[in-house]
């Protein structure tokens, strides 16, 4: 009986110390949280860059660029949708300079849009970057922060940056749980890939705080506060 009881225990305790481990490597000293909050305050600063997206729910493909410039207010978007059932396809190319929307008509032309949305504007989405808020566009560090369970990765180079990868598992996904990765600048500790795997998408990010070159209508080429935006 002794001997039993001797076993049971050290059972017990040789499980305890697994369980502690697999704890401890998520939790660690809190060292994931830290280098994510450096990301928001990095972001704030971010005043132009350029955002890649491409994944696949279900029966669609979807690809996305992003293009924005604070200093200007502009932004720029791209959307390309492919479904296989039923088969469909669609492009879209639209610019806002302020408050106003040009789409790309299939000359190279801009045209006046017909409907102009303020939650997609550089303006809110470089005000959303000034308050260290999250604007759908870059990865939503915030979010991952008060809800994700951080992991530290391997070093890497994504677009000819090397940063490290950090592996997020978001606690109330789509799934229960969604299995995230984000890969900080080891310099500047800004975003330059995202991958999500509910949706199996990859973003990548770039051109932070340099030169972006946008095609914008000479109509729209005005003083900032003319075109509805401030600095």
């Amino acid at each position: 009986m002794g001997s039993r009881y001797w076993l049971w225990l050290g059972a017990r305790l040789v499980v305890a110390g697994v369980i502690l481990v697999w704890a401890a490597s998520y939790v660690g000293t809190g060292s994931g949280e830290k280098e994510l909050q450096k990301t928001v305050d990095a972001m704030k600063k971010v005043r132009t860059f350029r955002a890649v997206y491409a994944g696949n729910a279900g029966v669609q493909h979807n690809e996305l660029l992003f293009e924005i410039d604070c200093d200007r207010n502009i932004l720029h978007r791209q959307q390309h949708y492919v479904s296989t059932n039923p088969p469909n396809e669609m492009r879209n190319d639209e610019l806002m300079v302020g408050a106003h929307s040009y789409n790309r008509n299939p000359d190279g032309s801009w045209q006046d849009a017909k409907y102009s949305y303020q939650a997609g504007s550089a303006q809110w989405v470089c005000s959303s970057l000034a308050q260290g808020t999250e604007n759908n566009v870059l990865p939503p560090i915030v979010t991952m922060i008060k809800r994700g369970i951080i992991q530290e990765g391997d070093k890497k180079t994504v677009n000819g940056v090397r940063c490290r990868e950090w592996k997020v598992t978001m606690k109330g996904g789509f799934n229960g749980l969604e299995h995230d990765t984000v890969c900080l600048g080891l310099e500047d500790h800004l975003p330059y890939e995202m991958t999500v795997d509910w949706d199996n998408s990859r973003s990548t990010f770039s051109d932070f705080n340099a030169p972006v070159r946008i095609d914008v209508p000479e109509v729209a080429v005005q003083p900032v506060n003319a075109a509805g935006g401030s600095n």
